[in-house]
């Protein structure tokens, strides 16, 4: 199975400063997200979303709030007839040394071990954060960064100026 491995804050709903994240009720969809994932979809990718929440376990929002948003944006999708397959997320704080945490590949690797037909040759990361480049990096794998690049010149890793480019390399 071919897998597109999203990252969710600012690459399918809008990401802010860490400290406003502690009002956010509700997620709001980026230009091109949904009509994109929808696309990556029917081409016949899954879609796990791969995302590093420290704001849980630095105290900016609750496990519960990082729950309801994440439910609101999958019930969203949903409506658009958009299938996601699984959401992996990191609670952990940038300093509690984890496994998980972009640009550590302990999330893929737990996606692989739930779903062990992962074909990883055939499937790509991508995200707006230089950690998600760096976790495709890490997994030898294809890797998109939106208005990111990456300090190797890599074969397989792609800059892009907006989400909707990677229809042109899948």
């Amino acid at each position: 199975m071919k897998v597109a491995f999203f990252d969710r804050d600012g690459t399918i709903i809008e990401d802010y400063p860490d400290h406003k994240w502690t009002d956010i009720k509700n997620p709001v969809f980026l230009a091109d997200s949904v009509q994109t994932l929808k696309s990556v979809d029917q081409r016949g990718y899954e879609i796990i979303i791969i995302t590093n929440q420290y704001l849980i376990n630095e105290g900016f929002i609750s496990l519960e709030q990082y729950h309801d948003i994440t439910a609101k944006m999958l019930y969203e999708l949903s409506c658009h007839k958009i299938k996601i397959l699984d959401v992996f997320h990191c609670p952990h704080s940038r300093d509690e040394g984890c496994d998980c945490i972009k640009p550590q590949t302990g999330m893929i690797m737990n996606a692989i071990l739930k779903y062990p037909n992962i074909n990883i040759d055939q499937s790509f990361m991508i995200g707006d954060s230089i950690v998600d480049v760096e976790l495709a990096i890490n997994m030898k794998m294809k890797g998109f960064g939106i208005g990111v690049g990456s300090s190797s010149n890599m074969k397989n890793i792609y800059v892009l100026d907006n989400l909707k480019e990677v229809l042109a390399y899948i």
